[in-house]
Protein backbone atom coordinates (compact mmCIF):
# COMPACT_ATOMS: atom_id res chain seq x y z
CA UNK A 1 0.00 0.00 0.00
CA UNK A 2 3.02 2.61 0.62
CA UNK A 3 3.83 2.22 -3.04
CA UNK A 4 0.53 3.10 -3.82
CA UNK A 5 1.18 6.48 -2.24
CA UNK A 6 4.59 7.41 -3.93
CA UNK A 7 3.92 10.15 -6.69
CA UNK A 8 5.00 8.76 -9.94
CA UNK A 9 7.84 11.96 -9.60
CA UNK A 10 9.63 11.12 -6.57
CA UNK A 11 13.34 9.67 -6.03
CA UNK A 12 13.30 5.82 -5.86
CA UNK A 13 14.84 4.30 -3.08
CA UNK A 14 18.68 3.29 -3.78
CA UNK A 15 19.97 -0.47 -2.88
CA UNK A 16 23.71 0.14 -3.93
CA UNK A 17 26.21 0.68 -0.90
CA UNK A 18 25.64 4.62 0.31
CA UNK A 19 28.93 6.34 -0.83
CA UNK A 20 29.29 9.62 -0.38
CA UNK A 21 28.33 10.48 -3.91
CA UNK A 22 25.09 7.90 -4.42
CA UNK A 23 24.55 9.35 -0.68
CA UNK A 24 24.05 12.72 -2.91
CA UNK A 25 22.04 11.03 -5.60
CA UNK A 26 19.68 9.11 -3.52
CA UNK A 27 18.97 12.20 -0.59
CA UNK A 28 16.74 13.62 -3.63
CA UNK A 29 19.27 15.36 -6.43
CA UNK A 30 18.69 13.43 -9.57
CA UNK A 31 21.31 12.80 -12.43
CA UNK A 32 25.23 13.30 -12.02
CA UNK A 33 26.24 15.78 -9.50
CA UNK A 34 28.50 18.55 -10.23
CA UNK A 35 31.16 17.20 -7.17
CA UNK A 36 31.05 13.34 -9.12
CA UNK A 37 31.59 15.46 -12.49
CA UNK A 38 34.51 17.29 -10.87
CA UNK A 39 35.99 14.02 -9.04
CA UNK A 40 35.58 12.38 -12.61
CA UNK A 41 37.38 15.35 -13.97
CA UNK A 42 40.54 15.41 -11.57
CA UNK A 43 40.76 11.30 -12.40
CA UNK A 44 40.27 10.70 -15.29
CA UNK A 45 40.80 13.89 -17.90
CA UNK A 46 44.11 12.01 -19.10
CA UNK A 47 42.77 9.01 -19.99
CA UNK A 48 40.05 11.57 -21.98
CA UNK A 49 42.45 13.46 -23.19
CA UNK A 50 44.84 10.39 -24.47
CA UNK A 51 41.26 9.06 -26.08
CA UNK A 52 40.89 12.30 -28.22
CA UNK A 53 44.17 11.87 -28.99
CA UNK A 54 43.64 8.50 -30.79
CA UNK A 55 41.53 9.64 -32.58
CA UNK A 56 42.43 13.34 -33.36
CA UNK A 57 46.38 14.49 -34.22
CA UNK A 58 46.90 17.45 -32.69
CA UNK A 59 47.05 18.85 -28.93
CA UNK A 60 44.66 21.77 -29.02
CA UNK A 61 42.08 20.22 -30.91
CA UNK A 62 42.05 17.09 -28.34
CA UNK A 63 42.14 19.33 -25.31
CA UNK A 64 39.14 21.32 -26.74
CA UNK A 65 37.19 18.12 -27.08
CA UNK A 66 37.58 16.99 -23.48
CA UNK A 67 36.43 20.41 -22.66
CA UNK A 68 33.84 20.64 -24.65
CA UNK A 69 33.05 17.24 -23.54
CA UNK A 70 32.80 17.61 -19.70
CA UNK A 71 30.93 20.96 -20.70
CA UNK A 72 28.06 19.00 -22.66
CA UNK A 73 27.80 16.43 -19.97
CA UNK A 74 27.99 18.89 -17.09
CA UNK A 75 24.96 20.70 -18.75
CA UNK A 76 23.18 17.66 -19.06
CA UNK A 77 23.93 15.79 -15.84
CA UNK A 78 20.43 16.40 -14.12
CA UNK A 79 19.74 13.57 -17.29
CA UNK A 80 22.01 10.95 -16.45
CA UNK A 81 19.83 8.35 -14.35
CA UNK A 82 22.93 6.26 -13.99
CA UNK A 83 25.80 8.59 -11.89
CA UNK A 84 28.13 5.82 -11.89
CA UNK A 85 28.04 5.90 -15.57
CA UNK A 86 29.50 9.36 -15.97
CA UNK A 87 32.68 8.43 -17.33
CA UNK A 88 30.90 6.11 -20.14
CA UNK A 89 29.04 9.53 -21.58
CA UNK A 90 32.30 10.99 -20.85
CA UNK A 91 33.86 9.00 -23.84
CA UNK A 92 30.81 8.51 -25.50
CA UNK A 93 31.19 12.32 -25.96
CA UNK A 94 35.03 12.57 -26.65
CA UNK A 95 34.30 10.15 -29.28
CA UNK A 96 31.65 11.38 -31.13
CA UNK A 97 32.85 15.11 -30.95
CA UNK A 98 36.12 14.02 -32.16
CA UNK A 99 34.03 12.10 -35.38
CA UNK A 100 32.49 15.78 -35.73
CA UNK A 101 35.86 17.72 -35.74
CA UNK A 102 37.21 15.17 -38.57
CA UNK A 103 34.06 15.61 -40.00
CA UNK A 104 34.19 19.68 -40.45
CA UNK A 105 38.31 18.86 -41.56
CA UNK A 106 37.42 16.83 -44.20
CA UNK A 107 34.03 18.97 -45.59
CA UNK A 108 36.89 21.53 -45.30
CA UNK A 109 39.43 19.92 -46.96
CA UNK A 110 36.69 19.41 -49.74
CA UNK A 111 35.75 23.09 -49.94
CA UNK A 112 39.36 24.03 -50.47
CA UNK A 113 39.86 25.84 -53.98
CA UNK A 114 41.44 23.48 -56.52
CA UNK A 115 45.39 24.35 -56.94
CA UNK A 116 46.17 26.08 -59.82
CA UNK A 117 47.98 23.98 -62.83
CA UNK A 118 51.91 25.48 -62.50
CA UNK A 119 51.42 29.05 -64.39
CA UNK A 120 54.05 30.91 -66.02
CA UNK A 121 54.30 34.72 -64.32
CA UNK A 122 52.85 37.54 -65.42
CA UNK A 123 56.49 38.49 -66.81
CA UNK A 124 56.76 35.16 -68.38
CA UNK A 125 53.64 34.74 -69.89
CA UNK A 126 54.48 38.58 -71.34
CA UNK A 127 57.54 37.92 -73.07
CA UNK A 128 55.76 34.77 -74.85
CA UNK A 129 53.33 36.93 -76.10
CA UNK A 130 55.92 39.24 -77.37
CA UNK A 131 57.51 36.27 -78.89
CA UNK A 132 54.20 35.25 -80.34
CA UNK A 133 53.58 38.47 -81.83
CA UNK A 134 57.69 38.22 -83.13
CA UNK A 135 56.94 35.23 -84.91
CA UNK A 136 53.60 36.33 -86.21
CA UNK A 137 55.28 39.52 -87.87
CA UNK A 138 57.92 37.00 -89.09
CA UNK A 139 55.53 34.31 -90.70
CA UNK A 140 54.11 37.72 -92.52
CA UNK A 141 57.31 38.48 -93.76
CA UNK A 142 57.69 34.97 -95.51
CA UNK A 143 56.72 34.24 -99.10
CA UNK A 144 53.23 33.13 -99.27
CA UNK A 145 53.74 28.95 -100.12
CA UNK A 146 56.96 29.27 -97.50
CA UNK A 147 54.06 30.29 -94.92
CA UNK A 148 51.28 27.85 -96.04
CA UNK A 149 53.88 24.68 -95.58
CA UNK A 150 54.92 26.06 -92.39
CA UNK A 151 51.58 27.15 -90.78
CA UNK A 152 50.23 23.58 -92.11
CA UNK A 153 53.24 21.46 -91.25
CA UNK A 154 54.14 22.76 -87.29
CA UNK A 155 50.85 24.36 -86.31
CA UNK A 156 48.20 22.12 -87.63
CA UNK A 157 50.68 18.99 -87.32
CA UNK A 158 50.41 17.57 -90.87
CA UNK A 159 52.19 15.29 -92.30
CA UNK A 160 54.67 16.65 -95.25
CA UNK A 161 52.42 14.43 -97.54
CA UNK A 162 48.92 15.54 -96.19
CA UNK A 163 50.30 19.66 -96.98
CA UNK A 164 51.78 18.45 -100.18
CA UNK A 165 47.81 17.00 -100.92
CA UNK A 166 46.45 20.19 -99.07
CA UNK A 167 48.46 23.08 -101.21
CA UNK A 168 48.19 20.79 -104.33
CA UNK A 169 51.60 20.70 -104.82
CA UNK A 170 54.71 18.12 -104.74
CA UNK A 171 56.39 16.50 -101.51
CA UNK A 172 59.14 17.99 -102.51
CA UNK A 173 58.15 21.68 -103.63
CA UNK A 174 57.07 21.42 -99.58
CA UNK A 175 60.41 20.47 -98.50
CA UNK A 176 62.13 23.10 -100.38
CA UNK A 177 59.20 25.64 -98.96
CA UNK A 178 60.00 24.50 -95.62
CA UNK A 179 63.18 24.17 -95.69
CA UNK A 180 63.56 27.69 -96.95
CA UNK A 181 61.14 29.09 -94.74
CA UNK A 182 62.61 27.94 -91.33
CA UNK A 183 66.00 29.45 -92.40
CA UNK A 184 64.68 32.90 -93.39
CA UNK A 185 62.44 32.86 -89.79
CA UNK A 186 65.06 31.60 -87.88
CA UNK A 187 66.95 34.87 -89.08
CA UNK A 188 64.04 37.40 -88.45
CA UNK A 189 63.55 36.17 -85.24
CA UNK A 190 67.12 36.25 -84.15
CA UNK A 191 67.69 39.66 -85.70
CA UNK A 192 64.34 41.19 -83.39
CA UNK A 193 62.21 41.88 -86.40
Amino acid sequence: MAAATLSPHAPRPVDRPADSRMAAVAAGTAGTSEDLLTETYQAHYRSLLRLAALLLDDLSTCEDVVQEAFIRVHAARRRVREPEKTLAYLRQTVVNLSRSTLRRRILGLRLLPKPMPDMASAEEGAYDALERDQLKAALRGLQRRQREVLVLRYYVDMTEAQVADTLGISLGSVKAYGSRGLATLRVRMEAGQ
